[in-house]
């Protein structure tokens, strides 16, 4: 896939391209180019240490969006072993937006459901952008249920601009099969880890979301609402997206900050695409670590901590 540059990464792509023009230039290093490239890379990795320690709101929702970012997929490939997908809803059709399956984290047996963008425009329509219909929540209390069953705990990963709104989505039930799913969660009799690893978007993205853990990547967004379908209705001009973006708070220590989410996993400087493999394996040592946790509490004692938490986020104060 050809490289994807954000606009305030361009300052850094450009001192790269001096870096490797001169590396090319100097072959095996006859011409003596090597204190002016080393002093370049020195000028590039401060400099994105500089914009990455520094980032708007904005910023990370454009770096939650990337479209080199990993998805679902590129981690199971990673984190999983004898992974088996799981296919449709038994009630209407497959949904290519949602990825789920049972495969091996280590020695752990685990129930996975993930949002899966596609990459171009093909791999995109395929995967309908990451926007799942009905049957796809559908498919994914199935194998949820499937997982209570066999006592499997369940792992989400979260990465979606949220439902699809179309009009064959709603004559099929959308809204009830996010609340369903929400219903279903809270009460689930095995462990649940939700991890954001992109775009948390709305009702789209909390159907996966009621989970004993839930934790973002550094660089992922959770939000109600998209900043530019909040712009569009407080500002009525989706062009406000930015300003959206700060008020919404919509990144992970914003979410960390409002006890909304549980930890931060932390990404390599200049975000997940830059080391899929060192992002992969911060996510499975989180992950084996929360599950070995939630293991020693009784399925009682586990769903109850669940309802807790969720009934103690949001508290009203009277001015």
């Amino acid at each position: 896939m050809k490289s994807f540059t954000l606009e305030f990464e361009k300052p850094i792509r450009e001192l790269e391209h001096k870096i490797k023009e001169l590396q090319d230039m100097d072959g095996d290093g006859e011409i003596g180019m090597s204190p002016e490239i080393k002093r370049l890379t020195a000028k590039a990795d401060k400099l994105r240490m500089k914009i990455f320690s520094n980032l708007s709101r904005w910023q990370i929702v454009q770096l939650a969006r990337h479209p080199q970012r990993p998805y679902t997929l590129d981690y199971v490939s990673r984190i999983f072993t004898d992974f088996t997908e799981l296919h449709g809803d038994r009630l209407f059709r497959d949904d290519n937006a949602i990825i789920a399956g049972i495969g091996k984290i280590g020695n752990q047996r685990v129930a996975l459901i993930g949002h899966q963008k596609g990459r171009g425009t093909k791999d995109n329509l395929y995967r309908n952008f990451a926007m799942p219909h009905p049957e796809g929540y559908r498919k994914a209390q199935r194998i949820m249920k499937l997982a209570e069953k066999f006592g499997i705990p369940v792992l989400t990963l979260i990465d979606t601009p949220g439902a699809y709104p179309g009009l064959g989505a709603e004559e099929r039930g959308q809204a009830e099969a996010i609340a369903s799913n929400l219903f279903e969660m809270a009460q689930l009799k095995v462990p649940i880890i939700a991890i954001v690893i992109g775009e948390g978007g709305s009702g789209g993205a909390l159907a996966l979301g009621v989970a004993d853990r839930v934790y973002m990547l550094q660089y992922s967004i959770y939000s109600v609402i998209s900043p530019e379908g909040c712009a569009s209705i407080l500002y009525r001009d989706p062009s406000h997206a930015k300003t959206a973006a700060e008020a919404m708070k919509v990144t992970a220590p914003d979410l960390m900050e409002a006890k909304i989410i549980d930890a931060i996993i932390e990404e390599p400087l200049g975000g997940a695409q830059c080391d899929i493999d060192l992002t992969a394996e911060n996510l499975a040592t989180k992950i084996t670590g929360s599950f070995d946790e939630l293991s020693k509490l009784s399925m009682e004692d586990l769903v109850e901590a669940r309802l807790d938490k969720y009934a103690g986020m949001g508290v009203w104060k009277d001015a």
